[in-house]
């Protein structure tokens, strides 16, 4: 193949790809992470596919399956997403009539066990939250973020985005858009209502260098706060509070979640909660309930 010939084949599969994402994210409303990770997977595939004189819409299913054996990885998590991401380009090309055969049709995915999301002990969480220097701007600022992220479980992405509007301290709750354009109402409890009055009373307006905007928990430069930024406020926060547990954003939100439930919520509760579209995907924190409930029995039963 000449270099005119893999020009057109990288040329073509861009557009394929392009198309598909676009429509993807019309119908789905899906977050730019998760639409990247399928722009990754499709683009190495179409590289793959380039190399080997092949396009995106003559592929065959050995063709598919040698891809996904050479790409050297010991992961079934990874092959499976590889594989999801095929099979719903595939399924979107037979849509629209760009293909008459679907090659992913009789590709098993390989069985991946869902681990059990990491999360802390209360007592942990208590004393993460406690962690940030309260008496100066930032750590005020980082208290009070720790305890709506716990007291509401969402996602880092919506905490940094939070708006003055989405907040209602009289009420006590904050109104979510999560994943998909869907919104939700959560509760925030005492504790979280109590340190947003603080924060906002006394912290909040000295963060803009220049003009205060409606970002409710902006950066030390008075702007919107990237995920690294409050990953690493909170990697910070947990030395001061002597946890050596990996930790991140979500650990907080697995950590809401899983004490909502060791407390008796119910299942459907959680789910709306913390803005799942499946409750299969929030049964899995059942699973670690019940781990934590075997680890009790085990330390107190006179015969565990």
């Amino acid at each position: 193949m000449n270099i005119s010939d893999s020009r057109t084949l990288q040329e073509q599969a861009k557009a394929t790809i392009d198309s598909f994402l676009d429509a993807l994210w019309m119908e789905r409303g899906l977050s730019d992470n998760t639409l990247q990770a399928y722009r990754s997977d499709l683009t190495a595939f179409a590289r793959w596919l380039t190399s080997n004189s092949c396009s995106l819409l003559e592929v065959q299913s050995t063709e598919i399956l040698a891809y996904l054996a050479g790409q050297g990885t010991r992961s079934a998590r990874t092959s499976a997403r590889r594989l999801s991401s095929l099979r719903r380009l595939y399924e979107y090309l037979l849509r629209e009539g760009e293909m008459t055969h679907d090659p992913v049709a009789g590709i098993d995915s390989p069985k991946v066990g869902r681990p059990l999301p990491k999360s802390l002990t209360e007592d942990e969480v208590e004393a993460l939250i406690n962690a940030p220097d309260h008496g100066t701007t930032l750590g005020m600022r980082d208290r009070a973020m720790l305890e709506v992220l716990y007291a509401t479980g969402l996602r880092v992405s919506e905490l940094i985005g939070l708006r003055l509007a989405q907040v209602n301290l009289r009420q006590g709750v904050v109104r979510v858009m999560g994943k998909g354009n869907k919104e939700r109402l959560v509760p925030l409890g005492e504790e979280a209502v109590h340190w947003l009055e603080k924060y906002q009373l006394e912290a909040r307006l000295k963060l803009f260098k220049v003009q205060a905007n409606d970002v409710l928990f902006p950066s030390s430069r008075g702007k919107l706060m990237t995920r690294q930024t409050f990953w690493y406020a909170i990697k910070r926060h947990s030395v001061v509070a002597g946890i050596r547990k990996p930790l991140s954003p979500h650990v907080l939100r697995h950590a809401f979640a899983t004490h909502l439930l060791n407390h008796g919520a119910d299942l459907r509760v959680v789910q709306m909660l913390l803005g799942h579209s499946d409750i299969s995907t929030t049964q899995i924190y059942t699973h670690v309930a019940r781990e934590r409930l075997k680890e009790l029995h085990a330390e107190h039963h006179p015969r565990g």
